[in-house]
């Protein structure tokens, strides 16, 4: 549970860095927009000087300056417009429209969207009559543009790299984990073949010897249950063969196995429908989901007085078991780590079980089993829907 946390905060830590670098370069390439702005209309100012120079030019004025400040901008579109809000000329606006009359009226459509936005520059060609002037619009630069827009292409390219690697990343070390527990599993069955088929061989001997012995049964009831246990093991990492089987005498089978070695204080209560639900299985691997979900609301009782309600409700086109206990719960923060290889809430045990049950419903039964409800200090409900 240590080490899960820790993981936790690693990614909160690097999702907070990502952030900070995101609203750095958001910061610093606003600054950057803001001088290209500012740079870009004083370079309107001067060109728009330019204009009243030329307006009112006589034959003592040197146009060979006015004209190269006019004739240098490529780049800043701009309008011009007196008065009556007729356009004067324009440079580097781009136009869809062919004829010249077509352009005019487009352009003097652009220039007014940007004298209501108030990006213009005002010239007064006489002093002494106010109404002789004209308006300089001017518009963003493609390179401002560019600018402006760049930074959220930056970090969306660099939001989707991020993803894919971290989607690499946690594929490889999933498919790796896989590798480690089949193998895991598959050495124990191989591991646990050769003790079981020893003590299969003497309790034959045994009841050759002590026929009536009232031991025996029990002993021979364990041993099969060992090579149940090496079955289940042997099973995992192939895909296992799914055969129709009644889902309520499963249950009943872990029912009956669990509470003859579960201790008295804790009651299982079957609910189950009257018809029979039956569902493509694996019994032998369902079983043990439903073994892991008791047995860990078991744990959550701590020995003290408690319930396990066993559910199975026949849905439309699914079956659906619910295990609820009366446990200590589970705190709201844990909810989605409860499946992860690793974590436990217990001082003993590998976190494992709820793991395996759900590769085993999810994988190989093509179900799906999740978290329904959990409150602390009431109980937790685990929910598996099978399709039918």
């Amino acid at each position: 549970m240590q080490w899960t946390d820790r993981i936790r905060q690693v990614k909160i830590l690097l999702v907070v860095a990502a952030i900070l670098i995101a609203v750095v370069s958001l910061v610093i390439s606003h600054f950057l927009t803001c001088d290209l702005e500012e740079e870009e209309r004083n370079k309107v100012e001067v060109w728009a000087e330019a204009m009243r120079s030329l307006n009112n030019a006589d034959e003592n004025t040197d146009l060979n300056l006015v004209l190269k400040v006019i004739n240098e901008n490529h780049t800043i579109p701009i309008i011009v417009m007196d008065s009556r809000q007729q356009v004067q000329t324009f440079r580097n606006v781009d136009m869809k429209a062919r004829s010249r009359v077509d352009s005019l009226r487009e352009s003097a459509f652009i220039g007014q969207q940007l004298l209501e936005a108030g990006r213009y520059i005002r010239i007064q060609l006489d002093d002494s009559i106010k109404s002789d002037y004209i308006d300089v619009c001017y518009d963003d630069s493609n390179m401002l543009r560019r600018l402006e827009i760049y930074p959220f292409v930056q970090l969306g390219v660099v939001l989707i790299f991020v993803v894919i690697a971290i989607f690499a990343l946690l594929t490889s070390k999933r498919a790796e984990q896989n590798k480690v527990w089949v193998g895991l599993s598959k050495e124990t069955a191989h591991q646990l073949g050769t003790p079981i088929s020893s003590l299969m061989a003497w309790m034959e001997m045994l009841k050759e010897n002590y026929p009536n012995d009232e031991l025996l049964p029990e002993m021979d009831t364990d041993v099969k249950r060992l090579q149940l246990i090496a079955d289940r093991f042997s099973k995992i990492g192939s895909l296992p063969e799914l055969v129709p089987t009644n889902l309520n005498e499963v249950m009943d089978h872990v029912i009956d196995y669990m509470d003859r070695r579960t201790s008295r204080k804790v009651e299982m209560i079957k609910d189950f429908p009257d018809q029979d639900i039956i569902v493509n299985l694996n019994a032998s691997l369902f079983e043990w989901v439903i073994e892991n979900l008791a047995k860990n609301a078991v744990d959550a009782m701590g020995g003290e007085h408690g319930m396990i309600v066993l559910h199975v409700e026949d849905a439309a086109n699914k079956a659906v078991i619910e295990v609820s206990d009366t446990g200590k719960g589970i705190r709201k923060k844990d909810l989605g780590n409860v499946f992860r290889p690793g974590f436990t809430t217990k001082q003993r045990g590998w976190g494992l079980g709820l793991s395996l049950a759900k590769r085993i419903v999810e994988e190989y039964h093509k179900g799906r089993i999740y978290v329904k409800s959990s409150e602390m200090g009431k109980g937790t409900t685990f929910r598996i829907e099978l399709r039918k």
